[in-house]
């Protein structure tokens, strides 16, 4: 008889009215690898983090070994037995691999840290994972892949009984992921249960034991790996059967006008070369999985990155952004994934937010127009919906949604001139009001002034929502194109899931 590791039962989480988990079930057997699918927004993260004591759920039970908990600190999470691996991982680079497997849980003797006992056990951990990096060895001069081992090894130097793995193979190159799939398999073997969380369904196809699709906060499809085929996971993620999946209606909007944006053979560490269009008011997305490199294009083109070779014009002018600040020189601006960390400044005003690139070229004999700008900023408000309308309130006490709009409108409004605007997961945690208002705006935006919008999404109903054309990423490259009819949720994720995403490495850490 299996004895089961976690039993989640009809567990709920609100944000502000927005229904992140909807009566969640899910069971993990010890020695079960148990897949868990969904795209942007699914619900997957917010699962993640009740079971690791970062969110408290509204209702619902959480059993582990046969206890049941209503909510987990993440103390008590560890202590229950339950270890999250995050996409981001943990470990300190400063320190040596020991050091990372005990931080927090140190053996002393005679009150000072024993570090060979540390090095010892740790040196067995390792073992266990199948890692060739040294107790000793500094985790900063590890690869990736070593990275992660570390980390699993600290699980379970805690003796975890659950083990979860956040989107584990996203920074991996294809060898790094095979022998993490190896490792994977190993621990099964030696009785963890497994929530394993991916974009790609060949993982799925090669490590799950069962399978658990999420879309809007509900499960919506349970299977095990046996009884589904590839076309039934991708049509439960998309949300719809097969031979419901209606086609993208053709929007009578306008013809793109002549190139705004055009690349040619562009190439840097972990993608290219690549070559693409953006016409004047064309909306074009960048559609692949997590690592795919869309990240990594974006940020190469606003001048974060520096590019290899190739080239790149703004209309008929040939430019080579090596910073932002020359990228906004030449029209191109870009709204990041992570608002908070990369791009919204929270304790200024929401004013100073919006205006922030723009005091200058309104500013009167070298001193600020506070006039211009206070309608320069209710007139950005009005056009994106901005709620609350309150110039002085601090840009964290928005809603997500109101963030990434306050973001937005520093490129949009009426004092800037953007050519080229690139936006990287344009709604990830915005909810679906704000999102409609967002997608509208960019859309008139296109329209209006005739800007080229190039966004980069893993949602691919975000994409048939907002692009005239999508391109197909995998690998740091781009691998296809849909447009028009054949644009749809269904096309999108069999362009992917039907790609070897590993037919070329993989961008390097941090690269989406």
């Amino acid at each position: 008889m299996t004895t089961t590791n976690l039993r989640i039962r009809r567990l709920t989480k609100s944000f502000g009215g927005v229904r992140a988990l909807d009566g969640v079930d899910l069971t993990v057997p010890a020695g079960h690898i148990h897949a868990l699918l969904g795209h942007n927004g699914a619900g997957k993260s917010t699962l993640i983090k009740c079971l690791g004591g970062a969110f408290p759920p509204d209702s619902g039970t959480i059993e582990i070994g046969g206890t049941p908990h209503t909510r987990l600190t993440p103390r008590e999470s560890i202590a229950a037995g339950v270890a999250v691996i995050y996409q981001t991982l943990s470990v300190v680079d400063a320190l040596t691999v020991a050091e990372n497997i005990f931080l927090g849980q140190e053996w002393t003797r005679h009150g000072r840290i024993d570090r060979r006992a540390q090095e010892e056990v740790a040196a067995g951990l390792l073992r266990r994972v199948a890692a060739t990096c040294s107790p000793r060895d500094r985790v900063g001069d590890l690869p990736m892949g070593q990275r992660q081992l570390v980390e699993i090894a600290k699980a379970l130097s805690r003796s975890a009984s659950v083990l979860v793995l956040d989107e584990p193979t996203a920074a991996l190159s294809g060898a790094e992921s095979d022998a993490l799939a190896e490792r994977v398999e190993d621990l099964r073997t030696q009785g963890l249960a497994i929530v394993y969380v991916t974009h790609l369904l060949s993982e799925v196809e090669r490590l799950a034991d069962a399978v658990t699709v999420m879309r809007d906060g509900r499960v919506v499809h349970h299977s095990d790996t046996a009884g589904h085929t590839r076309s039934d996971l991708v049509a439960a993620i998309a949300g719809r059967p097969h031979q419901e999946v209606a086609e993208r209606p053709s929007a009578p909007g306008r013809t793109p006008g002549p190139a705004r944006l055009s690349v040619e053979g562009l190439h840097g560490p972990g993608f290219g070369p690549l070559s693409l269009t953006v016409g004047e008011g064309e909306r074009v997305g960048l559609f692949g999985l997590i690592g795919s490199g869309r990240t990594r294009i974006l940020e190469t083109l606003f001048g974060r990155r520096r590019a290899s070779g190739g080239t790149m014009r703004i209309a008929e002018r040939t430019v080579a952004p090596a910073r932002p600040a020359q990228a906004l020189a030449a029209g191109i601006a870009l709204v990041p994934a992570d608002r908070r960390a990369q791009a919204l400044f929270p304790v200024l005003s929401a004013q100073d937010n919006v205006l922030l690139p723009s005091i200058r070229p309104l500013a009167r004999s070298g001193l600020r127009a506070l006039g211009a700008e206070r309608r320069v900023f209710h007139s950005l408000a009005h056009a994106v919906g901005l709620r609350p309308v309150r110039p002085r309130l601090p840009g964290g006490a928005f809603s997500g949604g109101n963030q990434q709009k306050l973001v937005l409108g520093r490129w949009i409004n009426e004092a800037r001139h953007v050519e080229v605007l690139l936006l990287d997961e344009p709604t990830q945690g915005v909810d679906v009001g704000a999102r409609q208002e967002i997608y509208r705006t960019v859309s008139e935006l296109a329209d209006e002034r005739g800007t080229a919008v190039l966004f980069a999404s893993s949602d691919p109903e975000e994409v048939v929502a907002l692009a005239d054309r999508c391109l197909i990423v995998a690998g740091g490259r781009i691998v296809g194109e849909l447009s028009g009819a054949d644009l749809t949720e269904q096309a999108l994720l069999s362009a992917v899931h039907d790609t070897d995403d590993r037919a070329v490495t993989p961008p390097a850490e941090g690269a989406a």
